[in-house]
């Protein structure tokens, strides 16, 4: 399978600011949306879910308002937006190459050390990136609902190399190690910081980064550095809002409050922001609105490629 460069992929996601004009409905994209809404079948059951100590359960996290609409493939730019065309906690429009979102299966493939390790079948793969500790193997684990398909640790630094999970057969869900603290010497955190740039700039099957945010505390300084360095190297990706569902003692801010002021940040990066999602791996919060919007984007890739 030849695939298009990453650069044409990300002029056709680029969002626009949202409207607060009438918004009208759209069958073709209202129809997807619909189908958003509704839990697949075919997955399998949730896993338990845990309350930790040093959190308490807080309200449902608000959208923030005034917010960037992303457009995905097929969408005019131009076109108006009802609030069902939206996935919930996001501001990720649904459009006609959104489908079947369902996990039927996952499999761990194997783990490279270096990008030219990585599987060479050509399968479509999203990148799962984040500081130590973000909740990267729980996301994994929430969106294929199998424990320890990533596996979780309480000690920042797990992560060591470059883990790919086969998911339905056709495409990777991809565990990178964390930034921002590892459990090691300075020299091994220099070489996983060499080797996980080198996979963004040379894997040509990346159809995007899935960058995760704490939600639960402010906004981090080395957050805002690694998406302003791959939004300079073309490298297309997702802000994943995690543990929306807490309000840590003694840190500061609502989950809301917090993306917020994330997201005014990004826009002295970003004059588009990218797609944005709210998700809690204890409640399973935007689960099944982040596979979707996968879904769509994978879609594209594999029909739009030549």
């Amino acid at each position: 399978m030849l695939l298009r460069p990453r650069p044409f992929l990300l002029q056709a996601l680029t969002p626009l600011p949202f409207s607060c004009g009438p918004l009208a409905v759209r069958r073709t994209l209202s129809a997807h949306a619909a189908a958003a809404g509704a839990a697949p079948r075919g997955d399998a059951p949730a896993p338990a879910r845990t309350r930790h100590k040093n959190s308490r359960k807080a309200e449902p996290p608000r959208v923030p308002t005034d917010t960037a609409l992303f457009f995905p493939p097929g969408v005019d730019r131009d076109a108006a937006v009802a609030a069902e065309m939206l996935i919930p906690g996001s501001n990720i429009v649904v459009g006609p190459y959104a489908g079947d979102a369902r996990v039927k299966e996952a499999e761990f493939i194997g783990c490279s050390a270096h990008a030219r390790d990585c599987p060479k079948d050509d399968r479509p793969e999203f990148a799962v990136l984040g500081r130590s500790n973000v909740g990267k193997s729980s996301l994994i684990n929430t969106l294929t609902r199998r424990n320890e398909v990533a596996l979780t640790s309480k000690k920042p630094g797990k992560t060591q190399t470059i883990n790919h999970h086969l998911i339905n057969k056709s495409w990777y869900l991809v565990d990178l190690p964390g930034y921002g603290f590892a459990a090691a010497s300075k020299t091994a955190r220099t070489d996983w910081s060499s080797f996980t740039k080198g996979y963004f700039l040379n894997r040509d099957t990346l159809v995007g980064v899935l960058l995760l945010v704490d939600a639960s505390v402010p906004t981090q300084q080395i957050d805002l550095d690694c998406a302003n360095w791959l939004g300079r190297n073309n490298v297309g990706l997702t802000f994943v809002f995690t543990k929306c569902d807490k309000v840590k003692k003694g840190k500061g801010g609502r989950p809301d409050e917090n993306i917020k002021v994330f997201l005014e940040n990004i826009g002295s990066l970003y004059p588009r922001p990218p797609p944005w999602i709210m998700t809690s791996s204890t409640t399973g919060l935007g689960r099944d609105g982040l596979l979707l919007h996968m879904s769509q984007l994978r879609n594209y890739w594999d029909n739009e490629a030549t």
